[in-house]
């Protein structure tokens, strides 16, 4: 094979060896995007959504986010529960969620039952013949169902009214409801809002009315826990609440299907995390996005993937591929030996290696001088010119260099002239035993 035909084939070898590293490493670090869906009736859940994909896509994250907008959290459910998404943006207590594994908690919304200055209200269990409306009334259906149920609202004559929000001001003035009720987290957003309810000139400020059952109530619901809303949350002086005041509070969760795979799912709370910590300073709001509940009983599951981010048992690449990594040369090593051992099995019986031809003519030596009749030597000549063949057969195919064919046909002449001698010593004893 000329030089230069060997240097390109290294070359070339060289360059596929790389391109193929190459591409496995664009392969193993590609992008992976994720559909979410995220929705709330004043459309937080989508704002944030978005600033979250564009976070992520503006660090170079491993997975990505294409937001599938949804105009609540009980779309953003049904959308997940019918797999039409990766993930959601989901309260604990809104859909079915039997398929759902928490990534991150978005938040965690309290329960406000919130009246006019001067209501003489201070626990759901003394409200009588009054409507209540409801914000955001199809999301929290079913925590009127629970309320309902707890305190048999029916039966003391109480109604719930579906409010838009920007309707509830209104709809307290013209006293088409006696209270409001609401579950928003404690931000300042949502607390100005509440204080937008009512005259900003009333010195009482709004009544809070507690839910003293929520301890009960949680104990049956998991979806809800009990929670004391401070004091002087809604206002400080005079303080709103006047002491903490018992009530219940869900979780908004992200949330990922649980057959997503482990790594990528950690990746994604590694991602989220991350821009949390960037986005603090300009949104606020990122501050309550928090790790969930790792305990086995959970109400909603971790996902593995998360909880090995949380709790800092991931796997780096080597713990992951260390082991095909260590072990892929061996296998390979193997797999050839087992090939060239089968290759020399087949070839069995084939031509035979330079150094056997070799032999295989140096080993004619001794039987030529040790010959006693010309037919002796006759079958030598026959057995060389088999040799002869099978070598030139051999060169043709395989592309021998010519200095190996010259040996062989170097010790064949050798053979020749001894097998040449051999006669005419043969001829001459043969010719003194007839003169005698």
């Amino acid at each position: 094979m000329p030089a230069w035909l060997r240097i390109a084939l290294i070359v070339g070898a060289v360059l596929l060896v790389g391109g193929a590293g190459l591409f496995a490493f664009r392969w193993y670090a590609r992008p992976t995007a994720l559909t979410l869906a995220a929705g709330s009736a004043d459309g937080e859940a989508g704002k944030l959504a978005s600033l979250l994909e564009g976070k992520l896509a503006q660090s170079n994250a491993r997975v990505r986010l294409k937001l599938v907008p949804t105009p609540g959290p009980v779309e953003a459910a049904k959308a997940f529960s019918t797999r039409s998404v990766d993930l959601a943006v989901v309260r604990g207590d809104v859909g079915e969620l039997g398929d759902a594994r928490a990534v991150v908690v978005v938040a965690h919304p309290v329960v406000l039952l919130v009246a006019p200055p001067g209501s003489p209200w201070t626990d759901i269990s003394e409200i009588k013949r009054a409507t209540i409306g409801v914000i955001s009334g199809t999301a929290n259906a079913k925590l009127v169902e629970v309320l309902t149920r707890e305190y048999n609202l029916p039966r003391a004559g109480v109604s719930f009214k579906e409010l838009a929000p920007e309707d509830a001001r209104k709809a307290l003035a013209a006293k088409e409801v006696q209270a409001v009720l609401l579950t928003v987290p404690l931000t300042e957003k949502y607390l100005s809002f509440i204080r937008s309810l009512f005259p900003q000139n009333s010195r009482a400020g709004p009544a809070m009315i507690s839910i003293e059952s929520a301890g009960a109530i949680a104990e049956r619901e998991r979806a809800y826990e009990t929670f004391d809303v401070p004091k002087g949350t809604v206002r400080g002086s005079p303080a709103i609440p006047q002491d903490d005041l018992t009530t219940l509070r869900t979780s908004l969760y992200l949330v990922a299907r649980k057959d997503l795979g482990d790594e990528l799912v950690g990746d994604l709370a590694e991602a989220v995390m991350n821009a949390r910590r960037e986005l603090l300073a300009e949104v606020p709001a990122v501050a309550l996005i928090a790790a969930p509940d790792t305990d086995a009983d959970a109400f909603l599951p971790i996902h593995p993937g998360a909880a090995a981010f949380f709790e800092g048992t991931r796997e780096s690449f080597l713990d992951r591929w260390g082991n095909a990594i260590f072990l892929a040369p061996m296998v390979l090593g193997a797999l050839a030996s087992m090939s060239a051992a089968a290759w020399k099995f087949l070839r069995d019986g084939e031509s035979q290696p330079e150094e056997e031809t070799l032999d295989a003519l140096y080993a004619l030596g001794p039987r030529i001088r040790a010959a006693g009749r010309q037919m002796d030597l006759d079958h030598i000549e026959e057995e060389i010119d088999l040799v002869l063949h099978k070598q030139r057969q051999r060169a043709k195919s395989e592309g021998h260099e010519q200095r190996d064919v010259t040996a062989v046909n170097v010790a064949a002449h050798r053979l020749e002239n001894l097998i040449h001698d051999r006669r005419i010593s043969l001829a001459s004893q043969q010719g003194g035993q007839a003169s005698g």
